[in-house]
């Protein structure tokens, strides 16, 4: 499972009203403060002296207990497309796990129960069904030994329901989607897809729908003869049926979780691939058949990639990628058949410098850890995201080379660190409230960075050979983080007790101040590292921390010296010839950490110029970019050339706009090969307000590859010439790109010509991501602006009511929409105070109505991410 949501909700809080800005074009803060919860901070006893907490045992969620184990789940399956119901037959073959018994639970949520019967005698058994649990009376008592198989006919409504529930990850548990069920939307396609993850797969099947359960399936699904179908394993058969449909029958022989079982129906491009001699295929909306291996490019290498690192080839069938509409996440892992959010389907233009690497590898890697080797209960969750995060870097770094892989380090430790300052919790954690809340940045970011610890602790060689045997000793199985540490353990021959106590059972991370000290008459230079993280009921006081630290003396190369941390303050002495210029505490740049590093700004220069990493140059210039010496100037400068594109960016970012500044850029604009840079260097072209730099932008909406440059020099453009701007919006008017109807939208709203209202109503179920927050945005400034703005308000007021209402439009188009209205209210009760008479009241009528439209989006919507941002408005 991709995890975005919250990245979500951080977006739609951090919104500004610049549409130029892609997200994260420059790289994103340190988040050098620490502003911990009050929670950890504020208590007035420490914990073991509170009387409220003396006689309590924590809350603690077990592994589920296991009466039985699912053998084998078939399937038959049809759809009532009206009533969006799942209309099926299961046959379940199961036995008693230890203990004889004669009942079993199963969990089928929110069915409607036709029949309950032993499969191999046909004779009908009693039950008990309350909604949630199917309790079967079994009529006689089986022993460990023995099986049994169930035969239940059912409906399954998962879309009739009085309440919704999800998570920032995963937000609705509704198990099975109907998407446009009725193809009244003329815009979106026909779909029926499935989100398993926790336990929602029991909302369409019965099922014991625990992650410690594993079973082979089969499923026959019947649709229309027009619709394509896709589910695990491999499709051992296709049949034409006389009334117009077809039954095809997937099959999988080998056992995973309830939760991977997934079907998806529509109607899709399939291009087919092949790695190994098993089929790896693409399913996609037709118009992007022709970009199919660019959306989903390098997953043969991938494969190859992964297979070699782990020892362990792909274990699996096929591999099949599809591409879904109006997903409830990022992408979800099902066993040989992972499904992504619409979000992944561009063309393949629109991919440069915006490639689907990370998302690919995420889900790809699961296929090893997740669904090969499965976490026993979501408290152990990080085994199965841990890994898949951490796939992330290590296909970046393979692929791309080290800065690409530590810029994405880097960003994900950003990530964790924002979440830490209002949740803190071990990443083993039984005592979460809801199980949903275990997909957050502690079991995904935090996961993968721990792993990268381990990593370069032990050595790249022991790291694979831990893991081969990890997964060949528990292939199949379900697993918990201590069988995680006696792999290691067993190859590495060292106690590893520590690390996964204070990493996995223990929560937060250190905070470090480094200080320096050089004794002049010794010849000795002392680092001073003090953790001052504050102590709470999940975080340690100390961290053991073993790392590298780096004396650079003179010109000569780094000296290393291997140091551990075991005190919360501590002094590292070392014999130097002369006064080092530049000690780089943790030098590999691996440590969980937040810190205060105490260096001049003449080492933060040399560190730039001299120390080999990324990470080394990034945290070099983002202290210096905002000083005024000749250090932070010179390397500032420096880094407009560095070789990794976000250095640039940020060094563009901290550049002046000024006379010798210009030609460098406009030498970006057209020779830097990624293109953010170049959109970056085109704003500052634009800042300048220099129209000789004119012919630049207009070459680059010409000529550039990328649509994203495309649309910064054409909103560029109506800063320096705003006829020529509105010349070329008239000619891209036909595009669908995000990107390039905002930066059109940007120009229509200006013009006053109330005739593009119309272009904005066409297109905005084409505008997605930010892009749609402004693009509404400046269509209700154009209804305010034009003339006869009484009409066209109340038109455009109206249009943005129905957009924020359709819960089929993205979660951006609802809020972009709910944006829109909530500030033009909020402008209106400002120039209510300064009227009187009609006017005033005419004002007050209309604040009315608005306060009536979003008091009505706010009950309408079911997105939980979506109304923690409405509470703002």
């Amino acid at each position: 499972m991709k995890y975005f949501q919250i990245v979500f909700v951080v977006l739609f809080l951090a919104t500004s009203c610049d549409p130029s800005k892609r997200i994260a074009t420059v790289p994103a803060s340190d988040f050098e403060n620490r502003d911990l919860d009050t929670l950890f901070v504020t208590a007035a006893k420490p914990d073991s002296l509170r009387e409220d907490l003396a006689y309590e045992l924590p809350n603690y969620n077990p592994t589920y207990a296991k009466e039985h184990d699912l053998l084998h789940t078939a399937l038959d399956v049809r759809f009532d497309w009206d009533n969006q119901w799942v209309i099926g037959k299961a046959n379940l073959k199961l036995s008693p796990h230890f203990y004889a018994t004669d009942k079993i639970r199963l969990d089928a949520k929110g069915f409607v129960i036709n029949k309950v019967s032993n499969a191999k005698t046909g004779k009908d058994l009693a039950y008990d069904y309350d909604g949630q649990n199917l309790v079967i009376d079994l009529g006689k008592t089986y022993t460990r030994k023995e099986t049994f198989e169930l035969f239940i006919d059912y409906i399954a409504k998962p879309a009739e329901r009085d309440a919704f529930g999800g998570s920032d990850a995963i937000t609705s548990d509704q198990g099975l989607f109907f998407i446009n069920h009725d193809g009244s939307d003329p815009n979106k396609p026909m779909q029926i897809w499935t989100q398993g993850e926790t336990e929602h797969n029991s909302r369409w099947f019965p099922t014991i729908d625990k992650p410690n359960e594993r079973c082979t399936q089969e499923i026959k699904i019947t649709v229309q003869d027009k619709f394509n179908t896709l589910s695990n394993g491999l499709r051992v058969s296709s049949n034409k049926n006389a009334d117009g449909t077809r039954t095809d029958h997937w099959k999988m022989d080998q056992p995973h979780a309830p939760y991977l079982f997934m079907i998806g129906v529509g109607e899709f491009a399939v291009v087919e691939d092949e790695w190994n001699g098993i089929t790896v295929d693409y399913y996609v909306e037709k118009e992007y058949e022709e970009d199919a291996r660019a959306i989903f490019n390098h997953t043969l290498e991938m494969l190859d990639f992964f297979s070699e690192k782990t020892g362990v080839p792909y274990p699996w069938q096929k591999y099949s990628q599809i591409v879904v509409r109006d997903y409830v996440s990022g992408a979800m892992e099902n066993t040989t058949a992972v499904i992504f959010g619409e979000f992944v389907q561009l063309h393949e233009d629109e991919l440069i410098d915006n490639h689907n690497d990370k998302i690919v590898a995420h889900e790809l890697f699961h296929h090893w850890f997740g669904d090969l080797v499965t976490c026993e209960s979501w408290s152990n969750l990080t085994l199965n995201e841990g890994f898949a995060n951490y796939s992330e870097y290590l296909w970046m770094e393979h692929k791309y080379g080290k800065d690409a892989a530590d810029y994405h380090l880097m960003t994900e430790l950003n990530g964790y660190l924002g979440e830490s300052r209002t949740k803190m919790h071990p990443l083993i954690h039984f005592g979460y409230e809801d199980k949903e809340d275990m997909f957050d940045a502690h079991s995904y970011n935090k996961g993968g960075l721990v792993l990268h610890m381990l990593r370069n602790y032990i050595g790249d060689d022991a790291f694979w050979a831990s893991l081969n045997k990890y997964l060949t000793d528990n292939a199949y199985t379900e697993v918990e983080a201590d069988e995680l540490r006696m792999a290691f353990e067993d190859m590495v021959g060292t106690d590893m007790n520590w690390f996964f106590d204070q990493w996995y059972f223990k929560g937060g991370h250190p905070v470090l101040e480094i200080d320096y000290d050089y004794d002049e008459t010794k010849k000795e230079i002392s680092v001073i590292i003090e953790q001052t993280q504050d102590k709470t009921k999940v975080q340690p006081p100390i961290f053991e921390l073993p790392f590298a630290i780096d004396l650079y003396i003179g010109k000569r190369p780094a000296i290393r010296k291997m140091v551990r941390m075991t005190e919360r303050k501590q002094t590292f002495t070392f014999e130097v010839p002369e006064k080092p210029v530049l000690v780089n505490v943790d030098a590999d740049k691996i440590l969980l950490c937040e810190k205060k590093d105490n260096k001049t700004e003449a080492e933060y220069a040399f560190q730039y110029f001299n120390a080999p990493l990324f990470l080394d140059r990034y945290e070099a210039l983002s202290v210096l970019k905002n000083k005024s010496s000749a250090e932070a100037a010179s390397v500032i400068k420096a880094a407009l050339s560095d070789p990794f594109w976000a250095i640039r960016g940020l060094a563009l970012e901290a550049s002046p706009v000024s006379a010798g500044y210009l030609p460098t850029y406009a030498k970006m604009v057209t020779d830097d090969k990624h293109s953010n840079v170049r959109g970056a260097a085109i704003e500052k072209l634009a800042e300048s307000g220099d129209k000789t730099y004119i012919p630049a932008l207009k070459t680059a909406i010409e000529k550039d590859p990328t649509t994203f440059v495309k649309s910064s020099a054409l909103q560029s453009l109506i800063a320096l010439d705003i006829e020529e701007a509105t010349k070329y919006a008239a000619k891209l008017e036909d595009t669908k790109n995000s990107d390039l109807l905002g930066a059109i939208s940007e120009i229509y709203a200006e013009s006053g010509d109330v005739s593009k209202l119309d272009f904005f109503e066409e297109k905005y179920p084409n505008v997605d991501g930010y892009a749609a927050l402004t693009f509404l945005e400046n269509y209700l400034y154009l209804a305010v602006s034009a003339e006869s703005t009484e009409n066209n308000l109340g038109r455009a007021t109206r249009t943005l009511r129905t957009i924020a209402l359709d819960m089929t439009q993205s979660p951006w188009g609802r809020f972009g929409a709910t944006r829109a209205l909530a500030g033009l209210r909020s402008e209106m009760k400002v120039a209510v105070q300064n009227v009187d008479g009609p006017q005033k009241g005419h004002l007050s009528q209309q604040i009315l109505q608005l306060d009536e439209y979003i008091a009505e989006i706010k009950k309408a919507e079911t997105n939980p991410q979506v109304l923690e941002v409405y509470s703002q408005f």
